[in-house]
């Protein structure tokens, strides 16, 4: 990666990644004020939503992945920052730990399960620096 050195910090979020068919509509379930995080999605191919556990109604059951935590890049990041990405998720991967990132106009987030929670924790802050 080039330019300043990268910041993270541990965010409290258990998260959900969810996959509906591409025609689906919006959930409304998860578009409520109270809502800290969640990503919207739509492609040709489906519609996927990552949301709070605490958000997913008890219809929703199929296909979707449990258990996630997140890691967020202290932002706003530059766009012509290069690197950003590969610079989080290749020492994980080395690590043998798999990833889900999304992207925000100002920040990146890393998601790992949370049974690999702590091992990403380790991984992250030996090469980065770690805020509150």
């Amino acid at each position: 990666m080039t330019g300043p050195r990268l910041k993270l910090r541990e965010t409290p979020w258990r998260l959900a990644v969810c996959r509906f068919p591409a025609d689906a509509p919006l959930p409304a379930w998860v578009l409520h004020g109270e809502a800290e995080f969640y990503s919207i999605t739509r492609t040709p191919d489906e519609l996927s939503v990552v949301c709070a556990e605490d958000d997913l109604p008890p219809s929703v059951s199929d296909r979707v992945e449990r258990d996630w935590r997140a890691f967020a890049v202290v932002g706003p990041l530059p766009f012509g920052l290069v690197g950003v990405v590969s610079g989080l998720t290749s020492p994980l991967a080395a690590a043998g730990i798999p990833v889900f990132v999304l992207s925000t106009y100002d920040t990146d987030y890393v998601m790992v399960k949370a049974a690999d929670h702590l091992r990403s924790f380790e991984v992250l802050a030996s090469m980065f620096e770690m805020v509150k």
